[in-house]
Parts: structure tokens; C-alpha cells; sequence
């Protein structure tokens, strides 16, 4: 098993196996035709509440990270089961489009991903 993660607005390399946008809202900036995506589920995001509580607050990732844990933990979304069947099987690139590269969900996924392999 893969699972990396990676900013959208970076370019899609031969490596990058599945890409998957995994933010609620479409990136600014970025054309559909452009992003080179396999899926996007916005499914799998942190609620609207959650996102916008945290703000991207560094004094609130801790609490953010385990709450978001908590709403991965109580899914029964078909979009996070197949983002755990595809990254059994191949490499799986997950998109974000945060400016923070260490603390935003896609990090959080990432870890949940692999803990629940």
C-alpha cells in the first residue's frame, strides 16, 4: 500500500498512481480540464463546521486532527471505502489544496488511511 499526498496545484507525475481530490470545494485557480484527476470525493472532507472552525489555526490542529478522526471513524461514506480499496491495491495520490503542507486534512486522511489498512 501507497498513500501519499499532494497539493493540487503541483504537477501530476507518472508516479502519482490514483490522483484524488479529496477537499469539499473545487480548488481556486484550477481547471477542471487541467487537474488531472481519477476521481473527487468531497465526501471524505471535514464537515463544513469542522473546516471552518479550524481555519487553518496551527494552535487547533491537534483538536482538529482528532476530531476529524472522530467523523472518519463514524463514516459509512462509500467514498472513503474505496479510497481504502484503492489504496490496498495501487498508489494513491491524495489532492488537497491547502497552503499548509504539514497541517491539513489530507495529513489527517492520510494517517487514518493507513491505520485502517
Amino acid at each position: 500500500m501507497s498513500v501519499q499526498i499532494k497539493r493540487i496545484y503541483e504537477s501530476a507525475a507518472s508516479d502519482d498512481g490514483n490522483r484524488v481530490l479529496v477537499d469539499r470545494l473545487w480548488p481556486r485557480g484550477v481547471a477542471k480540464a487541467d487537474a488531472a484527476l481519477d476521481e473527487w470525493y468531497k465526501t471524505v472532507a471535514p464537515t463544513t463546521d469542522l473546516r471552518q472552525w479550524f481555519g487553518h489555526d496551527r494552535d487547533r490542529w491537534d483538536e482538529f486532527s482528532e476530531r476529524y478522526r472522530g467523523e472518519l471513524d463514524a463514516s459509512n461514506d462509500d467514498a472513503l471505502a474505496k479510497l481504502q480499496e484503492l489504496s490496498k491495491n495501487q498508489t494513491l495520490t491524495l489532492l488537497y489544496a491547502a497552503k499548509d503542507t504539514e497541517c491539513n486534512h489530507a495529513v489527517v486522511l492520510k494517517a487514518w488511511l493507513e491505520d485502517n489498512a
